[in-house]
């Protein structure tokens, strides 16, 4: 096949280009430019798609014989990935960059144009395994559990999975994939893995939506309206949140509250007690098949739901009404808040996914 593989810098990509031309295909790489600031710099674990990011890959191209490219989309990165993450805030919800960058980057726009120039699929370095089914391509849970990227992948479709290519789904361990990085002479080969919000490199999220969004002071409440405290922004509190909430009125029972609920129109943070956070039903309208879709999606069906990417995935009970993914899980979810990505699992097998926009707690709020 053709093959462009997408290079980010880092040993893993680097690898699964590495054994795409092992197994004969034609590759090129590219490098995806996704900052507007020609002079960003990584610092450590945090950031990526950096000046010194693209270097490496070139680096790694270079020893591997292959084309290489750098390929400007910090425009599509700006309008799908960090508005998309902005407004999100702006509603009160709680977004998935990452989600958003594979679903609307590397395998929307990347993959269109790979498609344009004629190749036959995009290759990347992300730990999941693609398998054939009974009703077609399926994409499956890596070999490698701790490094299983398979949940930010729930968004791709089909046809986008007919186009892809993930050289590493089957490698057992991340210290193999290093330490065949290190036999092929990568200089990446002990590149730390890069954490955090890629657009966000000091981890300050809270300091960057203050600065974007707009800090303006509001109320928290407790679940009856009564005003328990006040903030400087809503956008800066997420659902589970404890600390930083400078309340000024005790609960009743002198417990803890954790942030059940942002309301942006009103400006207003609802706290209460950790019971409340549990999440009987979540649900969503902005669904998608990674593959073949359920037989009758309209019937209740068994699964198991997975709400992050390092969480342990829930049996559930999901089923499409009234146009929403409505998912049930067997045990009650902790801190789920809308804008999360739902994930749905049958066995190891990924099943589809829902951006959750409603949950319905577990504890009434008269409890």
């Amino acid at each position: 096949m053709r093959i462009l593989a997408a290079m980010s810098g880092g040993v893993d990509s680097a690898v699964a280009a590495a054994r795409a031309v092992d197994a004969g295909h034609e590759v090129v790489g590219v490098h995806l430019a996704l900052s507007r600031a020609g002079g960003t710099l990584r610092t450590g674990s945090r950031g990526c798609c950096t000046i010194e990011d693209a270097m490496d890959a070139r680096r790694v191209a270079d020893r591997l014989g292959i084309p290489f490219y750098v390929w400007d989309f910090s425009e599509r990165f700006r309008d799908d990935v960090i508005d998309d993450f902005l407004s999100e805030y702006r509603a009160g919800r709680t977004p998935n960059p990452c989600m958003r960058c594979n679903e609307r980057i590397k395998f929307a726009a990347l993959l269109e144009r790979a498609l344009e120039l004629g190749f036959d699929a995009v290759c990347t370095g992300h730990y999941a395994i693609l398998r054939e089914g009974p009703g077609g391509l399926e994409l499956h849970r890596s070999s490698e559990e701790a490094k299983d990227q398979s949940y930010v992948l729930g968004v791709l479709t089909a046809e986008q999975l007919a186009h892809t290519y993930f050289p590493l789904g089957d490698t057992p361990s991340k210290a193999l994939v290093r330490a065949e990085a290190e036999e092929r002479g990568f200089a990446v080969a002990a590149k730390p893995d890069s954490y955090d919000i890629c657009f966000i490199p000091d981890g300050d999220t809270r300091g960057y939506l203050a600065e974007r969004v707009g800090a303006e002071r509001g109320a928290i409440v407790d679940r009856s309206g009564a005003v328990v405290g006040d903030h400087d922004g809503a956008h800066a509190f997420t659902v589970g949140q404890r600390r930083g909430l400078r309340l000024g009125v005790p609960a009743d029972d002198g417990k803890p509250r954790f942030v059940l609920e942002v309301r942006p129109v009103t400006n207003t943070v609802v706290v209460g007690p950790k019971e409340a956070l549990a999440t009987a039903e979540i649900a969503g309208s902005r669904y998608t098949w990674a593959g073949a879709a359920p037989d009758a999606p309209e019937r209740a069906f068994t699964c198991d739901v997975q709400i992050r990417a390092h969480a342990d995935p829930v049996p559930a009970v999901a089923l499409v009404r009234d146009g929403e993914l409505v998912v049930t899980p067997d045990a009650p979810l902790d801190g789920v808040a809308p804008g999360q990505t739902a994930v749905l699992y049958v066995g190891t097998r990924v099943l589809g996914q829902c951006t959750i926009d409603r949950t319905v707690s577990a504890v009434p709020v008269d409890a």
